[in-house]
C-alpha cells in the first residue's frame, strides 16, 4: 500500500524532516522566496536562482521543499499570514466582516501581484495553516449569518472569486502603467489623444470616460472594486432573507 507522504503531491501531505540547518531553515527560504517573487515576479523564481540568493546550492533546499510548487504553496500561505483573521460577531455583523476580508485580500494581491498567477496553481493550498485559519473564520461569520454549513463554503467561494476576478485585472492593468515608465498624471496626458480618437463615435463610453476624467485611477479602481464587492453582498443578503422567510 502506498504511504500517505506519496499518495498527493503537496507540502502539507508530505511530513517535513526537521533537519534545520542553522544558517538554512524552511522559514528563511519561504521568507527570500518572498522576496524574490515581490522583486522579481514568478517568472525569476527558481530553484536554483533562490539558492542563489541564499548563497546555498540547490540541494540543501530540497531538504525542505521539494520542488518549486512545493515552494509556492509555502509562500501563498505565507502572504495568507499577513491578513487577520475574520470574527463572527452574530447575524448582524456578517456584512461587514465579509466586506473587510475581501479588502484584506485584495490588498494582500496588490502587494504580491504575483499571486494573480498562480492563485489557481497551488495544489493543496487549502491545507496550508494561515489559509485555513482565514477559510476557517470567514466560514465562521457566513454561518453566524444565518447560512448552513455547505452554503456558506459556497457564499466564501463565491466572494473569494470576486476578488481574484478583480484583482488579476488590476495587476494587469497596473503592469501595463508601471512599464510605461510615467507618472499617472503624465500617462493618462499621453493616452488622451487615442483616448478621444477611439470614442468618437461611441457616445456612452465617452459619457463614462469624461465623467472619471477628475478622479485619481486608484479612486476609479477602489470605487469599482467596491462597487461589484457590495452588489455580491447584496445578493448574498438577499438569500439570507429567503433562508429566513423574511425575503
Amino acid at each position: 500500500m502506498a504511504g500517505q507522504d506519496s499518495a498527493v503531491p503537496s507540502v502539507w501531505t508530505r511530513r517535513h524532516k526537521a533537519r534545520e540547518q542553522p544558517a538554512l531553515s524552511r522559514d528563511r527560504i519561504v521568507a527570500e522566496a518572498l522576496r524574490l517573487l515581490d522583486e522579481e515576479g514568478n517568472d525569476a523564481l527558481s530553484m536554483r536562482a533562490l539558492g542563489t540568493r541564499l548563497d546555498a546550492g540547490a540541494t540543501s533546499l530540497y531538504r525542505h521543499v521539494a520542488n518549486k510548487d512545493e515552494l509556492i504553496e509555502l509562500v501563498v500561505d505565507e502572504v495568507y499570514g499577513e491578513l487577520p483573521v475574520p470574527a463572527a460577531d452574530g447575524p448582524a455583523g456578517w456584512r461587514a466582516a465579509v466586506e473587510g476580508s475581501a479588502r484584506d485580500l485584495r490588498a494582500a494581491a496588490l502587494r504580491h501581484p504575483w499571486m494573480v498567477s498562480v492563485f489557481g496553481q497551488v495544489g493543496l493550498s487549502r491545507l496550508g495553516p494561515n489559509l485555513a485559519g482565514v477559510s476557517e473564520g470567514m466560514l465562521g461569520v457566513f454561518e453566524a449569518a444565518g447560512f448552513g454549513v455547505e452554503e456558506a463554503d459556497q457564499a466564501m467561494s463565491t466572494v473569494t472569486a470576486y476578488v481574484i476576478g478583480m484583482v488579476t485585472s488590476e495587476v494587469a492593468y497596473l503592469s501595463v502603467f508601471a512599464r510605461s515608465g510615467r507618472g499617472e498624471r503624465e500617462w493618462r496626458e499621453g493616452l488622451a489623444p487615442a483616448m478621444e480618437e477611439a470614442l468618437r463615435d461611441h457616445p456612452r463610453l465617452r459619457a463614462g470616460h469624461l465623467a472619471q476624467e477628475d478622479r485619481s485611477l486608484e479612486e476609479i479602481r477602489d470605487t469599482g472594486f467596491d462597487y461589484g464587492l457590495q452588489r455580491v453582498l447584496d445578493g448574498l443578503e438577499a438569500r439570507l432573507g429567503h433562508l429566513s422567510g423574511t425575503g
